[in-house]
């Protein structure tokens, strides 16, 4: 799973991102376990649109498996029971991201702005994640490499060889 968290200074929204997701989507690609769109007019009124893939008992599964590890590693074994409880409260509704997160994403961003939190299941990555777990190997790092991280790596490089 990935949590992706976007900014939009100045958004132009055409309805491309939905397009994009819709498709990934459907082509199983992706699985939406939930996400949180915020946009803040220039009026200081909100516009707020979340959504999730997941039935209210998917919701509230993996609700309470989170809840459970969160609960494991602050108080042990009673921690885990009782985070598993919390978890599928929590989740009620269908949702793992809170409508008190919508405030705070709110208050979080300038007006004529707007933000968006996914939750997103990277349902393609599954069956290769099954594979290095039968080969012996384990993530030690998984990181989105952007364009300007390699303009980043390039000016090192300039300036290691310069030295």
């Amino acid at each position: 799973m990935q949590l992706l968290i976007i900014s939009f200074d100045e958004p132009h929204f055409s309805g491309e991102i939905l397009t994009e997701l819709n498709r990934l989507r459907e082509s199983d690609m992706i699985r939406l376990i939930d996400a949180l769109a915020v946009q803040k007019n220039d009026d200081g009124s909100l516009v707020a649109l979340q959504w999730s893939d997941l039935s209210v008992e998917e919701a509230e599964d993996l609700g309470a498996t989170v809840g459970a590890l969160l609960g494991l590693g602050f108080a042990g074994e009673d921690g885990a029971l009782a985070g598993a409880e919390a978890g599928i409260d929590a989740a009620s509704d269908g949702h793992l991201i809170d409508d008190d997160e919508v405030w705070n994403v709110a208050d979080a961003i300038p007006a004529g702005s707007a933000a968006a939190i996914a939750l997103i299941e990277h349902v393609w990555a599954a069956p290769l994640r099954t594979a290095i777990a039968r080969a012996g190997g384990f993530p030690v790092s998984a990181e989105w490499v952007h364009p300007l991280d390699l303009v980043e790596v390039g000016l090192a490089a300039a300036e290691l060889e310069g030295s």
